[in-house]
C-alpha cells in the first residue's frame, strides 16, 4: 500500500470518527440541556393537578390524560387499517403495478409536512366533528397509516416463502396460513412499528394545533374525545410561546424526552424478544 493510499484511508477514518463524535455530542447536549432544565421543575403538584387561574396554579394532568386519550384513539383506528392493508398488499393483491403505486403513495405521504396534515384535518374533521381530540386522532391516523402499513409490509416479506408453502401443503387455507404462520413469524416487526408510531403521536404538535385545540379541561375519555384538549406537545407550545412559563415548558419537554427514550427502548427490547423467541 503506497503512502498516498495510507494518508487517504487515515483521513477518511478520522473524518468518520469526527462526524460520529459530533453527532453523538450534539444529541447528548440536547438531551442534557433539556433534562437539566426540566427535571428540577417537575413536581407531584404539576403532574397531578389541573390549571387554576384563580390561584395561579399550573398543572398538566389534563394534558397528560389528553395525550393518553389521543394515543389510544389513534392506535385503535390505525392498527387495523395499517396491518390489514399491509396483509392485503403482500398476501392477496395480484396486480403488482397497483401495489407499487400504493407503496409509492404511502412513501410520499410519509414525507409530507405535518402542518399540511393539520390543515387537511381541520377542513375534513374539525368542520364535521368540531375542534376535538377525535378530530386530532383522525388526523394522526392519516399521518401514521403509511408508517404502520409499510413497516408491516416489510415484516411480512421477511417470512420465508417455504413456511407458506409448507402450510398450504398440509391443507391450510389462505387466511389460516396468514393467521397461524405468517403473522406469528413477523410479529416483532409489526409491534416495533406500532411502538414507533406511538412515539410519533407523542411528538406531534403542528397537526394538533389545527384540530385538537388548546383546552386544559379535565375530562373522562369519552367526554374528552369529543371536546377540545391540549396534548403535552401543544401544552409545551402554549406555556412557552403564549404564557412565557419556560420552567413548565422545560418540565414538559423533559417528560416527553423520557417517554420517547422509553418508547424507543421498548421497541428495541420487544423486537429482540420476539426475534429470539422465533429462533428458538
Amino acid at each position: 500500500m503506497n503512502k498516498k493510499r495510507k494518508i487517504y484511508i487515515g483521513f477518511m477514518r478520522g473524518a468518520m470518527i469526527a462526524c460520529t463524535a459530533f453527532t453523538a455530542a450534539l444529541v447528548l447536549f440536547l438531551m442534557g440541556y433539556v433534562l437539566i432544565n426540566g427535571i428540577p421543575n417537575i413536581s407531584w403538584e404539576l403532574l397531578s393537578t389541573k390549571p387554576s387561574y384563580l390561584t395561579e396554579r399550573i398543572g398538566i394532568l389534563p394534558d397528560i390524560l389528553n395525550t393518553v386519550y389521543i394515543v389510544l384513539a389513534t392506535l385503535v383506528i390505525v392498527l387495523p387499517l395499517g396491518v390489514g392493508a399491509a396483509i392485503y398488499l403482500t398476501e392477496y393483491a395480484k396486480n403488482k403495478k397497483l401495489v407499487a403505486m400504493i407503496e409509492y403513495a404511502a412513501e410520499t405521504l410519509s414525507g409530507i409536512p405535518s402542518i399540511i396534515y393539520g390543515l387537511v384535518g381541520m377542513l375534513l374533521f374539525s368542520n364535521n366533528f368540531g375542534t376535538s381530540l377525535l378530530a386530532g386522532a383522525l388526523t394522526l391516523v392519516i399521518m401514521n397509516l403509511p408508517t404502520v402499513m409499510r413497516t408491516t409490509q416489510e415484516s411480512l416479506k421477511t417470512v420465508p416463502q417455504s413456511y407458506r408453502e409448507g402450510a398450504f401443503g398440509l391443507g391450510a387455507g389462505k387466511w389460516r396460513v396468514i393467521r397461524t404462520v405468517v403473522l406469528p413469524g413477523c410479529v416483532d416487526g409489526v409491534i416495533t412499528g406500532c411502538i414507533l408510531s406511538v412515539g410519533r403521536i407523542l411528538g406531534e404538535s403542528a397537526a394538533l394545533l389545527f384540530t385538537a385545540g388548546f383546552a386544559h379541561a379535565l375530562n373522562g375519555i369519552f367526554t374528552g374525545l369529543t371536546s377540545p384538549g391540549a396534548t403535552l406537545t401543544v401544552a409545551l407550545y402554549v406555556y412557552a410561546k403564549e404564557e412565557g412559563e419556560f420552567g413548565v415548558a422545560f418540565a414538559i419537554a423533559a417528560i416527553l424526552m423520557i417517554l420517547t427514550l422509553l418508547i424507543n427502548l421498548s421497541a428495541t427490547l420487544v423486537g429482540k424478544y420476539f426475534a429470539k423467541r422465533r429462533n428458538v
